[in-house]
């Protein structure tokens, strides 16, 4: 008896979690609220953006500005010195298929040093420098297993090394831990502490971006890359980090999300699955402290996701869902990506269009400048998408070359 009423009052205790939980979030979509999003095409002094010129010197830069002081925090640029130091080299990996390639990069700022290591495989069968996919890596590092003594489906190395494609990738833990207390050792305490002291700081997810662009700052000195085709893929949480390395560094050809959301390509205003106020309450490392103003306030946001797709253009960008996953929202997703892509067509002019209504499993779309599909199944990162992904960055790079 006295077990029972134990667990009574334990329960009692935790009603106001449990019901402030159920009010928080929902995935029904009836309840999506009325909303109005921010217009691409008008900037913050109300001028209409029309003209390329308009748009690559004013409202990309300025949304991009707002997304730093609002989502992800500043960038930071400065260093004293950066290298890159090859630890292993093994050019029959994979049987022969691929040359193997583990790299350390060290940047060094203010006598402080930090070091992140790049995985890449280099196809050996090329007339000419390989594109390349890099991968934001999240998981647990068994996910890219540079002996390949595991293969893992979230990164199936084997299948882009066949495909031409040189495989890179690297773990976020080198660059910022994905842990709310241990988030601060790598980078933002060693190089740049002052972002902590920050509204508009650099966070977490700013961290693992920042370590994207080291890893294209190291393709752009590799011969046998060509930096020029290169992706960047991130999922789920990797997925908010790899659109945000898109936005904020225009050498990436193309910029692909993953089932990520809130935060992600998911539009902010529907309030579907995950929303600001979940995400910035169990996850408060991710995002700049500027972004909490927003807890189930996504009206004020003076911005909200497809504006993050929109500053992709005119390079190309792609946006993956699962139908189980409605905790990433993969209509909101589909709605950022169609608003966002009107920057192709309406500025840049570009051919295509994506259907009204989000497409079914098993039938992608695959425009000039943008691609999206929707995977059968629960969150996850599977070779089904990557294949997919390739088949787009293939006739992209083609048509690039013609």
């Amino acid at each position: 008896m006295a077990y029972r009423y134990l667990l009574y009052m334990l329960f009692l205790a935790m009603l106001p979690a449990l019901s402030y939980a159920q009010k928080e979030t929902h995935t029904d979509e009836s309840k999506v609220p009325d909303f109005s999003i921010p217009d691409l095409f008008v900037n913050l002094k109300g001028q209409e953006i029309r003209t390329i010129q308009d748009w690559a010197q004013v409202r990309r830069p300025e949304l991009v500005h707002l997304f730093e002081e609002n989502v992800y925090g500043t960038m930071p640029k400065a260093m004293d010195a950066q290298t890159f130091t090859v630890v292993n080299e093994d050019k029959l990996a994979m049987n022969g298929l691929a040359t193997l390639k583990e790299i350390d990069i060290e940047v060094t700022y203010r006598s402080q040093s930090a070091t992140m290591r790049l995985i890449l495989f280099i196809p050996n069968q090329r007339k000419e420098a390989a594109p390349v996919f890099l991968l934001i890596n999240h998981r647990d590092p068994e996910n890219i297993d540079p002996t390949r003594k595991i293969k893992m489906g979230f990164w199936p190395a084997e299948e882009i090394v066949s495909r031409g494609y040189a495989a890179a990738t690297f773990h976020v833990k080198d660059v910022s831990d994905d842990d709310k207390v241990t988030f601060t050792e790598d980078i933002l305490s060693k190089l740049y502490p002052e972002e902590l002291e920050k509204e508009n700081g650099m966070r977490g997810l700013g961290a693992w971006a920042w370590g994207a662009m080291r890893a294209m700052d190291y393709f752009e000195t590799c011969q046998d890359i060509n930096a020029k085709k290169a992706a960047v893929i991130g999922h789920s949480r990797g997925g908010k980090a790899s659109l945000w390395t898109g936005a904020s560094d225009t050498r990436w050809a193309i910029t692909i999300s993953n089932e990520s959301g809130a935060g992600g390509a998911a539009i902010s205003r529907r309030k579907f699955g995950e929303t600001v106020e979940r995400i910035n309450t169990s996850f408060p490392y991710w995002f700049t402290d500027n972004f909490n103003k927003y807890n189930n306030n996504e009206a004020l946001l003076p911005i909200d996701q497809h504006m993050l797709i929109a500053a992709m253009a005119p390079r190309a960008v792609y946006v993956a869902s699962a139908s189980e996953d409605l905790w990433a929202d993969p209509k909101g997703e589909y709605m950022s990506l169609q608003l966002g892509t009107r920057v192709h067509r309406e500025i840049y002019k570009m051919t295509g269009d994506f259907p009204k209504e989000i497409n079914s499993p098993g039938n992608p779309v695959h425009l000039p400048y943008a691609g999206h599909h929707i995977r059968e199944g629960k969150h996850n990162l599977t070779p089904y998408d990557w294949n997919l992904f390739m088949d787009f960055a293939d006739n992209y790079f083609r048509f690039k070359n013609e």
